[in-house]
Parts: structure tokens; sequence; C-alpha cells
């Protein structure tokens, strides 16, 4: 049970989203809501308050009368709850969900403490609310996806439920759960922010740090595999650059190896006289790119990762719905905290550097599917007879069509602004959007990394080296070993592609 405070660290969001830990709500989170709520119920009693007591948007203009202010509140929620395609999966909706109950807690958002009540049980009890992924342009928020969550706040629509869709009212009934009490601004309050691209994006965070780490591993295998140099890895190179991520993918990539077998020293090889008469060299001097280089491809991913990390973790810890309420300065403020330009580009800078690891991956696994290059392996390490078999070549074109998909839906999002709302928002981030673009271009990658994987294994088992790697790739090779058997002869491939694609995904390197 973690004790929630109104500070949320990545820690927390992995403990409660992917191990499932139930939060208990401190009272000192009540105590601020409720003051909150209190000061801008009196404060708002002679004044125009955006979303107390006008329209919406363009409609700001119009006042309200006092009498149709709760109405107001629902209208708004069932208005706007109009998204459509597919549902956003109930992790990442749980996510969006802990997002906004951080954001709420914060005392600038006034709202009834009902909110922070229901939505904290709706955490613990894993009901998640019907969210879908199409209709938020990321400015004023998510206002289409949050408009979903406010409506099972009030007892309406559908939530997911011990794996099944139901209308709320019957899981309320089942649960003892009482729908919020709106009083001021419940409505624009839970649906004007971030929360739901934040959301997405920090566990979109969460597996991309998964992804490197197998990647890093399966690196660091194909070195072995090849008997490449280990110079390219070596502290005294890499620390030559001063660029953080490079310096720990190496280091990281030399704990791998550490009592590796086939990893061979140049000063062994190519630093003696014995080579004095040699015209040709048929060993390579210095291995492809994909192999020689990836502290300097993967230190980028791992450098933009930690800054994306950085960003959501401020995000989350931020009021960003309008207006703000300040009660130590007995004041409303009103701006943009909704816009989700922050989220978006770091979003899109996510999916790039994702890209670029499943691309990564495809040319290693070409390297190992052509024996032009690697001179030690069959043809698409087929472990029976050539001509007759086949081997990895038919998972082949699935890595390459899967990462062609990668590099289109890595464009960007952040520049796409389309106007709309009576172009009252006329500049807005699309960071839904880019968040669940991202959601998919990791999914994608995954896919590339398990057939890399299961070709890893492959090529292991025809050099016979199982006691030759290093322990760390041993690990890694009995692992795969459990669920895809030795392919010698041709079998239907994509159940377990599917399934190591599942196993690496729920299982950390």
């Amino acid at each position: 049970m973690l004790t929630f405070n109104g500070k949320l660290g990545l820690e927390d969001f992995y403990k409660i989203i992917i191990e499932n830990s139930k939060i208990k709500v401190a009272d000192s989170v009540f105590e601020t809501v409720e003051e909150s709520f209190n000061f801008l119920k009196k404060f708002s009693e002679n004044k125009v308050i955006y979303g107390v007591n006008t329209g919406f948007g363009p409609m700001a203009q119009y006042k309200i009368k006092d009498s149709e202010r709760i109405q107001l509140q629902y209208n708004l929620i069932r208005s706007h709850a109009s998204g459509t395609g597919n549902p956003i999966a109930p992790q990442y909706v749980k996510a969006a969900m802990l997002a906004r109950l951080n954001t709420l807690s914060l005392g600038n958002s006034g709202v009834h403490k009902s909110v922070i009540d229901l939505m904290s049980e709706l955490i613990n009890r894993d009901i998640t609310p019907l969210i879908y992924e199409h209709g938020g342009v990321g400015a004023s928020g998510d206002l289409v996806q949050l408009a979903h969550l406010a409506l099972v706040l009030i007892g309406e629509g559908e939530v997911f439920y011990k794996g099944e869709r139901l209308a709320t009212a019957t899981v309320f009934a089942k649960e003892n759960l009482t729908p919020i009490s709106v009083e001021l601004r419940e409505g624009l309050a839970l649906m004007n922010g971030t929360s739901v691209m934040t959301g997405i994006g920090i566990v979109n965070t969460m597996y991309t740090r998964r992804l490197l780490n197998w990647m890093i591993s399966c690196s660091a295998a194909i070195n072995e595999i090849v008997e490449a140099y280990d110079d390219h890895l070596s502290e005294e190179l890499n620390n030559s650059k001063k660029h953080k991520g490079q310096q720990n993918i190496a280091k990281s990539m030399r704990a791998h190896l550490t009592d590796s077998k086939l990893t061979r020293k140049r000063e062994h090889h190519l630093y003696d006289a014995n080579n004095d008469d040699v015209s040709v060299f048929q060993d390579k001097v210095q291995e492809y790119y994909s192999l020689r280089c990836v502290p300097q491809i993967l230190g980028p991913v791992l450098d933009t990762l930690s800054s994306v990390e950085n960003i959501l973790i401020e995000e989350v810890n931020s009021a960003n719905d309008n207006p703000i309420v300040n009660v130590e300065k007995k004041h409303v403020y009103h701006g943009g905290n909704f816009h989700g330009d922050y989220v978006s580009l770091e979003m899109d800078k996510l999916k790039i550097v994702v890209t670029k690891m499943s691309m990564l991956a495809e040319r290693q696994l070409n390297y190992l599917l052509n024996p032009s290059l690697n001179n030690i392996l069959p043809a698409f390490v087929n472990l029976g007879k050539l001509g007759l078999n086949f081997g990895m070549q038919g998972v082949q074109f699935t890595a390459t069509s899967t990462t062609a998909e990668n590099q289109t839906l890595s464009n960007p999002m952040y520049v796409h602004s389309i106007p709309n709302n009576n172009d009252n928002q006329d500049i807005v981030s699309m960071g839904t959007n880019a968040a669940l673009i991202t959601k998919k271009v990791i999914e994608n990658a995954f896919e590339v990394m398990a057939i890399e994987l299961i070709t890893v294994v492959q090529a292991i088992e025809y050099l016979k080296v199982q006691d030759k790697v290093s322990s760390k790739t041993k690990k890694l090779y009995d692992e795969i070993r459990e669920i895809v058997p030795i392919f010698t002869e041709d079998v239907t491939m994509y159940p377990y592609v599917n399934l190591i694609k599942d196993y690496i995904i729920n299982n950390k390197a």
C-alpha cells in the first residue's frame, strides 16, 4: 500500500500500474483539496470565473445563471464524451487516472473532495473507464478523453471491470460506489488537462526502457556470436566522447560480456608482428556499424528517454487545468496550463528513438541472416536443408515491414496543429495522438526485437557455443529456449513470435 500525498515519481507509477499496488490517500491531500474548494466557492460568489459561471471556450462570453451552474458541468461532460476508434487499453487509462488524481490533489483546481475519494477507489479496484483513442487535440488538454473519465465519475458511461466491458451504473452498484458530488467546476476541472497524454506517455517510457535493455542484451550477444573485437566497447574509447548515454550503454555491454569466451582482444590478433606478411586479412578488422557503433546509436536513445521521463514527471506533478486556484494568494488565475506541447514534443522524441532501435534491430537481424555479411552462419540461419527449408526467411519480411511502418509513424505530431473550436483553439498540441502513436511504435519495436531474439538463439544453436557465451547471454538463450524450440524443420512461426513478444514486454532483460 502506497501513501498518496500529491507527488508522484516514476517508481510510484511502476508500482501502481505495473505491479498493481494499492494507494491510500493521505489526510493532507483531502485537507488541501477541501481548502481549495471552499476558497473557490466563496471567491466566485460575486465574480466572473471561467467555467464556474460562464460558458466554455468561445461561449465563455455567456453568463450562466446560478440555478444552471451545476447543469452546466453535466452538460459539458456529456457533450464532450464523444470519442471514437479503439478503446485505450485499461493499463494506460489507469495511468491517466493516476496522473489526473495527482493534478487535482495539488489544490489548484477547486474540486470537491468526493472526486479524490472516488478516483482513488476506482484505481484501487481496477475499474477503468472506457476511453477511446480518437478525439483529443491536446489543447484545453485531453477534453474528449477526459470527458469519458468524468462521465464514469458521475455514474454514467462504461467501464472495464474484471475483464468485461459493463455499464458504470452496474459496476457501481456491485461495488457500492457513489458518483461524485458536482458542486462548482468538477466537470471542467476533470476534463481540462493533459493527464491522458501524460499517463500514456509515462507507460510508454516504462516499456521503452525495457525494450532498450533487451536491445542492449541482444547487441552484446551478437558481438559474441561473431567473435567481435571488444575495444569498441572499451571505457577508454567511449569515455573519450562526453555523452553519458553512450558511456552507460558501453558500460552495460561490457558488464554483459564480462565472462564471455568469444569476444576477442585486438592486441591478441592484430597488434603483433605476425601480420607483417599478410596482404589481405581473412577476418574483419572492424565490424559493421550495427555491431560496432551500438553505444553511439543507443546512447542518444538512453539520454532522450531519461529526458522524456523527467519532463513527464514534471507535467504529472503540475497543475495543468484552467483556471488555476491559488489559495495562498487568494486569487484565481486564467491561462493555458492545459496546453500539451511539452508532452507532445517529448512523445515525438521518444517515438523517433524507438524507431531507431527497431532499425538497429532489423539491421542486426539482417546481418545474422545474410551469410555474405557474417561469413559464419547459413543463409537465414537455416538449421535444416538449404533449398528445402527456409529458416528465418519468412519472419525477416515481418521485421522489415514493421520497421518500415515505424519509420512512417515517427513523423512528428507536434507540428500538425489544426485550428478548431471556432478558432478559439487556434494552435494545439496533438499530444494525445503523439502519445498513442508512440505506443504503437513501441509495440512494433517489440515485434522486431522478438524476431531478432529468436534468430540470435538459432545462431547460438548452429554454432554450438552455449558453453562459450557469457552467463548473461546464456540466461537469455535459456529463457527463449523455454518458449521456442530448435527449428530444424519449417514450422508456423507467428505463434512463437507472438509468444516471445509477449514475454519480453512483460519481463525485464
